[in-house]
């Protein structure tokens, strides 16, 4: 998995390319930690990303808690294969997801 960030005033823009598994979710929770004070909003760009595990969910979850406290999270260019994940676990109902 690579992780490219991109700050812009307070929007955090996070590109997520690869596989997001229990081999490196906790890569994504550690960068969200430490890249969050003082973002209102953050953007999931998935481009770039073929799968999502339930570790992966449980990151883009423990994300959108916090984001619902400071501010917005959203989720863009989502892939066939994810999104079915999304929509099976019902992750696509709690964030949002620009198709």
């Amino acid at each position: 998995m690579e992780i490219i960030k991109e700050l812009e005033g307070t929007t955090l823009t996070m590109k997520i390319s690869g596989r997001l598994d229990a081999s490196n979710a906790q890569k994504l929770t550690n960068e969200l930690n430490s890249a969050l004070n003082g973002v209102k909003e953050l953007i999931f760009d998935f481009n770039g990303l073929s799968y999502v595990a339930s570790a992966g969910l449980r990151a883009l979850l423990t994300a959108q808690k916090r984001m619902n406290k400071q501010g917005s999270m959203k989720i863009r260019n989502v892939a066939d294969s994810v999104m079915e994940v999304l929509e099976m676990t019902g992750f696509a109902d709690l964030m949002n997801i620009e198709k």
